[in-house]
């Protein structure tokens, strides 16, 4: 089964999308609260795909999309922020996210995107 970095500053939203990947199936969930302990996590554990926040302190997750991507082309990484504006979803894509999802969102809408990437 993949390996996911859950990426966002707030806990409640990391609980959220890791129970949302238990139910379906996904056990294998490393946390990180801001773009630069992503960064530093996925050098760890080198996770298959990365679900992170924009909007977060210390190093913001377009910051940490493109520092993940400038060390690993290949990363695999969903951005996702309760602002869905136009500019950063386009900003996300050119920098090399994968897909975004817009919060609220619900479990399915993750699973779903995750399913299409990893492969469930």
């Amino acid at each position: 089964m993949a390996k996911i970095l859950v990426v966002d500053d707030a806990a409640f939203m990391r609980m959220m999308v890791k129970d949302a990947l238990s139910k379906g199936g996904y056990t294998d969930v490393v946390e990180a609260s801001d773009g630069a302990m992503a960064v530093e996590e996925y050098e760890k554990v080198n996770p298959d795909l990365v679900i992170m926040d924009i909007t977060m302190p210390n190093m913001d997750g377009l910051q940490a999309l493109k520092a993940i991507k400038g060390k690993h082309p290949d990363a695999t990484v969903v951005m996702c922020s309760a602002m869905g504006q136009e500019s950063m979803v386009i900003d996300a894509i050119k920098s090399g996210a994968k897909d975004f999802i817009v919060k609220p969102f619900k479990a399915d809408r993750i699973l779903k995107t995750v399913n299409s990437i990893v492969g469930a």
